[in-house]
């Protein structure tokens, strides 16, 4: 049974960590927050530790440290984005191992600092990737090896998520705190492509407001237009009413059906994690790259097709 601690207990992401430790078999023994709605903790961990205080839950972990019986094995980090970096540093040098939602970081520069504290603690970093465990991606990509098309398939990826008007006010609502909404809701989906589709080889961005964005990814295996949004107002009329979010993903026009299976995912990536199968720091780069480059590149017009449908609505 390993030990662990969970440093942003009270976020939306959190719960499913909860249960991944505990259905993979390992205990929940300290959690952080500085909000206290964390009642959850109750039903998974009830004799977990809980600090809404950093300085205090570092404290602790120090302390139990010096004893090999109760010291951590594990942070797991469900905290702002903008906190992860910070996050990660304090899980490796207590001793721990640490596990970290996505977006990882926002740099390539930040990946490369924190390899060297993996390497200065003798500690590893796993990031939750889930998609890559995902049944139908999954397939997907052993279809796309098999049939070693001739041509890049062309592929639409739309995900339209609804938020009310708490999400601006939050953190998430806040570039600086987020880093957009690409990086905050497309990271692992950028991710799944190059898992599928290989190397990215180019990234154009033909729109991004606070509430959208969408661009044209090339990989090398792979014509890829893209459409995030958290505006309701974009969702489908078939959707438009039924359900808040909508995710599609067609490859030359064959719909590959995936808006079920997420919820086990996490405990299947702590499952791979535990078993020394989790994928880490150079894992993560390939999505971090992509998204640094959305965040920095000028907006260009959609020429040759590249376009996403869904763009001439706003543009």
């Amino acid at each position: 049974m390993k030990r662990f601690a969970l440093i942003g207990a009270a976020g939306y992401i959190a719960p499913r960590h909860m249960r991944a430790i505990k259905d993979t078999g390992n205990e929940l023994v300290s959690a952080y927050d500085i909000n206290d709605s964390v009642g959850i903790i109750d039903s998974i961990s009830p004799t977990s530790e809980f600090f809404t205080e950093f300085e205090r839950f570092q404290e602790h972990a120090h302390r139990i440290k010096r004893n090999p019986l109760t010291a951590l094995d594990y942070v797991s980090i469900c905290s702002p984005n903008y906190l992860h970096h910070a996050h990660i540093v304090a899980g490796l040098r207590l001793g721990c191992d640490v596990i970290c939602e996505k977006p990882l970081v926002p740099t390539p520069e930040n990946l490369d600092e924190l390899a060297k504290v993996e390497q200065e603690t003798g500690k590893r970093l796993y990031n939750i990737l889930q998609l890559r465990h995902h049944q139908a991606i999954l397939k997907l990509k052993d279809k796309v090896a098999r049939e070693k098309a001739e041509h890049k398939h062309d592929v639409e990826l739309t995900y339209i998520t609804s938020r009310g008007k708490w999400y601006m006010e939050s953190w998430k609502g806040d570039p600086r705190k987020s880093f957009g909404v690409a990086t905050n809701i497309g990271v692992h989906f950028y991710d799944m492509l190059h898992f599928i589709f290989g190397a990215l080889q180019r990234n154009v961005v033909h729109f991004v407001s606070e509430y959208k964005a969408a661009g044209y990814l090339e990989y090398e295996n792979a014509r890829v237009r893209w459409f995030l949004s958290i505006d309701a107002g974009d969702l489908p009329s078939e959707v438009k009413g039924k359900k808040p979010t909508y995710r599609s993903i067609t490859v030359d026009g064959d719909e590959i059906e995936f808006s079920e299976g997420f919820t086990d995912l996490h405990t299947v990536s702590y499952q791979e994690i535990l078993a020394g199968r989790g994928y880490g720091i150079e894992d993560a780069r390939h999505c971090v790259e992509t998204v640094s480059t959305i965040r920095s590149a000028p907006i260009s017009s959609a020429q040759n097709g590249e376009g996403h449908p869904f763009l001439d609505r706003f543009v």
